[in-house]
């Protein structure tokens, strides 16, 4: 992999409100959007190929920034509802214009973004200004022609789905039918039509009739690629819920229940936080569904519902530091997963600004590095290696001395090219591979 590009994301406020929050693809990996605490949205175009370089493929620039949400306040239950852009999901492109769906934690929006590079000129009722003429002056008619003028885009609001949730909403999902997608929150997973915003379908309701029986939470939900009547749940125990919306209305018993059992020789106080699932995505040929617990990436087989076929340790070199990581929240971070295009790997992030990335075929691993250094253009990444106790290598990183404040959670992968985008807080890191190796 080598070093493409860097955008910083900045407010100028130093509020925070510049950390990326979610970062996504479009289905053809031309454009790349990212969301952010302050509530706005990026999106980034790639460069068609320049002439002179046939075999450099074209870089992502800002294409258009747009505010997606704003602070509210809940006034009966005395709730401040903060901006952050949860999850973005674009919809697969049926004409010239592009749409997204963003959300925070309770509204969804469906965004158009459109491009204008004429403007009608020469109407016969209103002059240059816009202003209508004095009729008695008209005595001829004229065409009126489309002029070239410097490229805008346009981004308008064109739907918007509010109160459909209850508890802060974690994720969206488009179906493959593209006509409805789903939003979950903790408890409840909702089905919307695109077309309509003043109703929704729950088909999820995992919520107690006491809350105090309250045992776990909705911590991720998606669409399966192909088939869409399928969808997965993940859960804060560990476990992923297959349903299928052909067998009920209310999905609230199973189809399938993914679950490995625990290791007594491993239970300890923290088993449960860090068996927690903080994301679930169907590979592309919907076969397999990845998830990511605090300390593993695991692949499961969609027939084969009492192990993983696979599991990937991230940093296991953590699990001896889990009561700090407790005792400084970190132990709660929720990092996310990706697949390249062809399903054979998977990558996901790590404190340090580390991310690191599976080989499903050949069995290897590499750990690399999002930094300033690494993102200089043609700058190959290192990997690098963290060491717990005992000898160091020259290059080495003591588990000791790694940063915690810097974690990449978000990431994706470009859906059909070996290029990825890594957020490190306000920084978007884009690599890629220019040689087409594996994971080098």
């Amino acid at each position: 992999m080598e070093g493409e590009s860097i955008y910083e994301v900045d407010s100028g406020d130093g509020l925070g409100a510049d950390i990326i929050s979610t970062v996504e693809f479009n289905h053809t990996g031309e454009l790349l959007a990212t969301g952010d605490k302050g509530g706005r949205v990026v999106i980034f175009q790639r460069e068609p190929e320049s002439k002179n370089e046939p075999y450099s493929q074209g870089e992502y620039n800002v294409y258009s920034t747009f505010q997606s949400h704003e602070p509210e306040f809940d006034y009966l239950k005395s709730l401040e509802i903060e901006e952050k852009i949860n999850k973005i999901k674009w919809l697969p492109q049926q004409n010239a214009a592009h749409s997204l769906l963003s959300t925070n934690d309770k509204t969804i929006k469906l965004w158009k973004i459109t491009e204008r590079d004429k403007r009608p000129e020469g109407y016969n009722l209103k002059d240059e200004e816009g202003k209508l003429k004095d009729l008695s002056t008209v005595t001829s008619l004229q065409v009126p022609v489309l002029k070239p003028m410097d490229l805008m885009v346009e981004v308008t609001p064109r739907r918007i789905f509010a109160n459909g949730h209850t508890y802060h909403v974690n994720s969206i999902s488009v179906n493959s039918d593209c006509e409805t997608y789903m939003s979950a929150d903790d408890l409840r997973i909702n089905l919307w039509h695109l077309a309509i915003t003043d109703r929704s379908f729950n088909i999820v309701d995992i919520k107690p009739a006491n809350m105090e029986d309250l045992t776990e939470v909705i911590t991720a939900s998606e669409f399966h690629p192909h088939h869409c009547n399928l969808f997965v749940y993940s859960s804060s125990k560990g476990s992923l819920r297959l349903c299928d919306m052909r067998a009920s209305a209310l999905c609230d018993k199973h189809s399938k229940l993914y679950e490995e059992p625990e290791d007594p020789s491993n239970r300890s106080f923290f088993s449960e936080i860090i068996s927690s699932v903080s994301d679930v995505k169907f590979s592309h040929s919907g076969r397999y569904m990845l998830t990511r617990d605090y300390l593993t990436v695991k692949v499961w087989d969609l027939n084969m519902e009492t192990k993983p076929v696979e599991t990937y340790q991230v940093h296991d070199y953590l699990r001896s530091k889990l009561c700090s990581l407790y005792e400084n929240d970190c132990i709660f971070d929720k990092f996310e997963c990706a697949w390249n295009g062809s399903d054979s790997v998977i990558m996901t992030g790590a404190y340090n600004n580390f991310f690191r990335m599976f080989d499903r075929n050949t069995k290897r691993d590499v750990t690399l590095e999002a930094s300033r250094e690494s993102s200089k253009p043609r700058a190959i990444l290192k990997p690098r290696r963290v060491c717990v106790g005992g000898k160091r290598r020259k290059d080495d990183i003591s588990v000791d001395s790694l940063d915690f404040t810097k974690k990449i959670l978000h990431t994706a992968w470009h859906p059909t090219e070996n290029i990825i985008a890594i957020a490190a807080t306000n920084n978007l890191y884009i690599f890629q591979d220019k040689v087409n190796s594996e994971m080098h």
